[in-house]
């Protein structure tokens, strides 16, 4: 499968699967010319790359865990529980600061508006 056709199936420009290649997620061969070729699963796998991206794993953490993918992505092999479990945790405790920032922020802009409100009624 050549890079153009790729891309059509999948949604993901040339560029990007470049970029996927440079990062060891896909890997193509090239054939007489010098074109790239894919092989048939390639579309498969860049699909497996875009879900693992939408998870939030970056692409150092994703050429890991690629091997252990099956189907669209979605579902990976137990030995990389462990893995996922600390990325989740890592969310949750930046969802945590943020909210602890926002309510913080939040508080400020409150007082501050009660404040703007006395010294126009005096």
């Amino acid at each position: 499968m050549k890079i153009g056709a790729l891309s059509r199936e999948t949604g993901v420009s040339p560029r990007l699967l470049r970029y996927y290649e440079e990062q060891g997620l896909l890997t193509s061969y090239r054939a007489d010319g010098g074109h790239r070729r894919y092989a048939e699963d390639a579309p498969v796998v860049v699909r497996r790359i875009r879900t693992l991206l939408a998870a939030g794993l970056p692409t150092r953490v994703i050429r890991d865990v690629l091997p252990c993918a099956a189907g669209s992505g979605e579902v990976l092999d137990p030995c990389v529980l462990g893995h996922l479990r600390g990325r989740l945790t890592g969310l949750d405790e930046q969802l945590a600061e943020l909210q602890a920032t926002r309510q913080t922020l939040a508080a400020i802009l409150a007082a501050t508006e009660r404040s703007g409100e006395l010294v126009g009624a005096a």
